[in-house]
């Protein structure tokens, strides 16, 4: 089976040539030109990736993205934005609402494959399964499920990956690069600051006050260190 691309882009000459490219790399696209019917049909037939564009009718695709991350059985499903939104603040945005990656237009089709192939790439190779119980926090990565305080919380695929590389480096310090190594695999196109926006998204879920963090402590100028509290 081809893995199954759900592409949401309302410019058809930019549609079919994404579709092309896609095509011969040896994926499965459908092209929606809007937002509304895609998380329907997406609950149908489940989509290996959705490819983003942040302005489509029927809502934007930041909505379209919150929502899937909202939905137990699309929420860990990779998402990247293809927008001609070019700042620094959209990226981070796209990135805070649980993007994996950010491609932005103009853009040329092999960069589109190698990123296609590299966000897909980081899910291919499962998790050594493992309970690792580190004060309140429980992370099974067998099942890829974070529980806090007792209670089951919701994380993208790339969110629970690096969770679980830095709680089982438990106090170690860990630089960026190699957290991107080590997480994100193939790096060619995902800058440093892609793990500062997902570490902040982890504190916000396992943190009790994320301003004030007790476990993913910050080493300034030179990364992140897990530790358990005492």
């Amino acid at each position: 089976m081809k893995p199954l691309i759900f592409l949401v882009e309302d410019d058809a000459d930019i549609s079919r040539l994404v579709r092309h490219h896609l095509e011969a790399a040896g994926y499965a696209v459908r092209a929606f030109p809007a937002a509304g019917a895609v998380l329907g049909e997406a609950e149908k037939e489940r989509p290996s990736l959705f490819l983003l564009d942040i302005m489509v009718p029927g809502g934007d695709g930041l909505d379209l993205c919150r929502r899937i991350r909202q939905m137990p059985v699309l929420g860990m499903t990779p998402v990247i934005f293809l927008t001609a939104k070019t700042g620094e603040a959209d990226r981070v945005l796209g990135l805070d609402l649980g993007a994996d990656d950010y491609i932005t237009k103009p853009f040329s089709p092999r960069e589109l494959v190698a990123r296609t192939r590299a966000v897909l790439r980081r899910f291919e190779k499962p998790l050594t399964p493992s309970l690792v119980k580190i004060g309140e926090i429980e992370i099974d990565s067998g099942a890829m499920i974070l529980t806090v305080r007792d209670k089951p919380v919701a994380t993208t695929a790339t969110e629970f990956r690096l969770l679980d590389y830095l709680a089982r480096h438990v106090g170690r310090v860990l630089t960026r690069d190699q957290l991107l190594d080590a997480v994100w695999r193939d790096t060619a196109y995902v800058t440093p600051r892609s793990v500062d926006v997902y570490v902040r998204r982890i504190r916000e879920k396992i943190e009790p006050d994320p301003e004030n963090p007790r476990y993913l402590r910050t080493l300034r100028g030179t990364g992140y260190r897990f530790e358990s509290p005492k």
